[in-house]
């Protein structure tokens, strides 16, 4: 039983590491690229190194006492992320529509298509070992976790479809839609990191 909490402080650990790195690489392709998408996903992934930071919190409390109930902090990290999401949801809303209006055009989404393969690549293998180690603690927490780690490969998805036919095509409207695409699971994170403040586990 210790050594599989271990196993999830370690895969909390390298979410919040991974996250990180995948930010800061996706904004400065983003910016030099001009893909409003990617750029999007930079941002998500600093949203979610907030969330990891309430995730790694959550692990450490029921390794000590698997029974006990959320923190302030951790409701705290929560409305953050929550906030965090939304406004990102709406600054991409804000972005696309700017972008409709003047007829913007990435340079490239090539740096869209590698992060984001690379990405369904780790995130998948999160959400695997995230589930495996939920089930076999039977700690919904855990288990919760692991479903917000599915989230993030189906914005991996968006990013790498509208990256490949940006590439394929080259519509501007494409990056657009793709952007649009990320606000909406934006949205979606933010509503249910509210949710998951007002609960009690």
């Amino acid at each position: 039983m210790k050594s599989t909490y271990d196993k999830v402080y370690g895969l909390a650990v390298f979410t919040i590491a991974y996250n990180f790195v995948e930010g800061l690489v996706s904004i400065w392709f983003g910016i030099g690229d001009e893909t409003l998408a990617l750029f999007g996903f930079g941002v998500d992934s600093f949203v979610e190194v907030i969330s990891g930071i309430g995730i790694l919190q959550m692990v450490i409390r029921i390794r000590n006492n698997p029974e006990s109930a959320i923190s302030k902090f951790e409701r705290s990290a929560l409305r953050i992320t929550g906030f965090s999401f939304y406004l990102l949801a709406a600054g991409l809303v804000a972005g696309a529509l700017i972008n409709i209006i003047i007829g913007h055009k990435p340079e490239t989404t090539l740096w869209g298509i590698v992060i984001s393969v690379i990405s369904i690549l780790i995130m998948y293998w999160l959400y695997s070992s995230k589930m495996v180690c939920g089930r076999k603690l039977n700690a919904e927490p855990v288990i919760a976790d692991a479903r917000c780690t599915l989230v993030c490969i189906y914005m991996s998805v968006v990013l790498l479809v509208s990256s490949v036919v940006y590439e394929l095509t080259g519509f501007g409207w494409v990056d657009t839609l793709g952007a649009i695409g990320l606000a909406w699971f934006s949205f979606s994170e933010g509503r249910e990191a509210f949710e998951k403040a007002a609960t009690s586990f």
